[in-house]
Parts: C-alpha cells; sequence; structure tokens
C-alpha cells in the first residue's frame, strides 16, 4: 500500500485499482487538527458513512464505496485528484470544491450575516435571521477544497475551479436534495433535526456525478435535538459543532480569526481537556445510534 493522502480525519492509500480509506480518531476545526485523540470518532464516522452509502445505493445514487470493513476500513473507487482547475473535457476525476446545502441559519452563515458578507434579503428573509431560523428555501453553496482555508465560491468561480458546466452543478445539486431528503426524514424520526451538510463528488467516465468521500456524520453534517427546538427553540447541538463551540468559548477562535484577517502566524490550537475528550466520544458514539437507528 502507497499512503497518498493522511488528512484531517483519515488516510488514503493506493492499493491498485482502487482506493483504501482508514479512519483515525484525530479531530479538526477550523481547518485546524487539534493535538487530542478521541476515542471511537474514527470508527462512529466510518459506520455512519458506510450507512449512508448503503442508502444511497438504494436511491439509485451513484457512489464510491465498494466494501466495508473492519468498522474502520472503506475500500473505494479511485478518481483522479486535482488540487488545481479542472476542465469540462475531464473525466474520471475527484471534482476540487466542496459541496454544502443548509436548511437552517448556522455556523459560518451566522458569521456572514453578522459581518454583512451575505445579505439576509438574498435568502429571502424579512429581516435579518436569528441563529437556528429555518431557511425559507434551501442553500446550496459550493467552497474550495484543497486551499489552506476553505472559501466561498460564487456560481461562475465555482465553475472553472471545478471544471463544471452550469448542467453538471444542477444535477450535483439536484443529487444533493435527493439525498437529503433521506437523511432529513430519519434524523427526524429519530428525534434530530438535520441543520446543514457538506458533501463531495467525482464526475465517472460519462461525466455523471459520483458521491464521494464521506457524509452524513458528525463531522460533515450539523444535527440539532428535535424536541428542544421545537418546545423551546434551544438549539442543542449533536455533532462536531459541539467541539467548535467549545473554543469559541475559550476565545481561541476569535484569536484565530483575527490571525487571519491580519494574515499574521496563527495560533496553535490547544488539546482538548479530558472531561471535553470523554464527552466527546460520548457523542459520537451516541450519534451514530442515534443518526443510523443502529446500536453501537
Amino acid at each position: 500500500m502507497k499512503l497518498l493522502r493522511k488528512g484531517k480525519v483519515k488516510e488514503v492509500y493506493d492499493i491498485g485499482e482502487n482506493l483504501l480509506f482508514v479512519f483515525t480518531d484525530q479531530i479538526s476545526v477550523f481547518d485546524k487538527i487539534i493535538p487530542s485523540l478521541v476515542p471511537d470518532k474514527g470508527e462512529s464516522l466510518a459506520r455512519t458513512s458506510a450507512y449512508w452509502f448503503e442508502q444511497a445505493s438504494k436511491l439509485q445514487i451513484p457512489n464510491h464505496l465498494l466494501e466495508f470493513r473492519n468498522k474502520k476500513e472503506m475500500i473505494v473507487k479511485k478518481f483522479e485528484i486535482i488540487e488545481g482547475r479542472a476542465s469540462e473535457s475531464m473525466k474520471n476525476y475527484l471534482v476540487p470544491l466542496e459541496f454544502i446545502v443548509r436548511y437552517y441559519v448556522a455556523g459560518s452563515l451566522l458569521d456572514r450575516f453578522e459581518k454583512g458578507k451575505t445579505r439576509f434579503q438574498d435568502l429571502g428573509f424579512k429581516n435579518i435571521p436569528k441563529h437556528g431560523e429555518k431557511i425559507p428555501e434551501p442553500l446550496f453553496e459550493m467552497t474550495t477544497k484543497f486551499e489552506k482555508t476553505d472559501r466561498p465560491l460564487d456560481v461562475s468561480e465555482a465553475k472553472q475551479i471545478g471544471g463544471l458546466s452550469s448542467e453538471d452543478v444542477e444535477k450535483i445539486k439536484e443529487t444533493i436534495l435527493k439525498m437529503d431528503k433521506k437523511i432529513n426524514s430519519e434524523s427526524l424520526n429519530r428525534g434530530l433535526i438535520h441543520a446543514d451538510g457538506k458533501k463531495e463528488f467525482a464526475l465517472d467516465d460519462e461525466r455523471e456525478p459520483v458521491l464521494v468521500d464521506t457524509f452524513g456524520t458528525a463531522d460533515e453534517d450539523r444535527f440539532w435535538e428535535k424536541d428542544e427546538y421545537e418546545r423551546n427553540g434551544t438549539l442543542v447541538e449533536r455533532s462536531k459543532e459541539f467541539v467548535r463551540q467549545y473554543y469559541r468559548r475559550t476565545g481561541y477562535y476569535e484569536k484565530l480569526l483575527d490571525a487571519r484577517s491580519k494574515k499574521l502566524e496563527e495560533p496553535s490550537i490547544p488539546p482538548l481537556p479530558e472531561n471535553m475528550l470523554s464527552e466527546t466520544s460520548s457523542l459520537y458514539r451516541s450519534l451514530y445510534e442515534r443518526i443510523t437507528g443502529q446500536k453501537w
């Protein structure tokens, strides 16, 4: 096996015709890998994503999963990795973009509203929306994938970077909405609100979208407790946002944003304390059960 990439949460190996994903217990926030390992996190993400790939196949959504094994490993189809700009003439490649669909106001969208970088009127709101407010229509966004920090893109730049036509973008959007309809429905039935999620795609030899990487997990997606939201309007996080909020409370996130805005050296992210590690590990195990309906 040849190690191709050691990412924030998994290692990718070349095994000939296909790739091997090995999920680790690393955790990252704000494009920073935290110097702490979260017990059982890798297994939780691997098993959750494998569950959604199985559901995708039932929905006849093409995806890259060939075999799931050892609770933390996936054998997947291989696509060419393009870290620069792709072109519309290319086939069988990983689109160098990340695709996000938001159903509620949260995360970086909330930050953009507060800083005036996104106009609430453009999303169908009559007034400035509050944290947790439902978006009138699902918000489809595209960001960079291989830059140091993810950057929101307008449609024109995203098409240029991804080598995508307008038809390609529309097909990817339709595929996400089809998959999310399943995720949203199952989540609600298990007492969770699926607030938003990130997905990645390749284009096959016919330039048809293929769902790749991982999705529908506590890392790529945001989940809230349904009862708390409907009864009290309270946002009880059931995702990696739990860890992000910890670093917001400690002041680290503010220092990081300040350094990035001034193009200064970014502060190192401190490790998680033992109590947070224990709570985070428990969260990932319980979320596997809550999201999939399966026993740990």
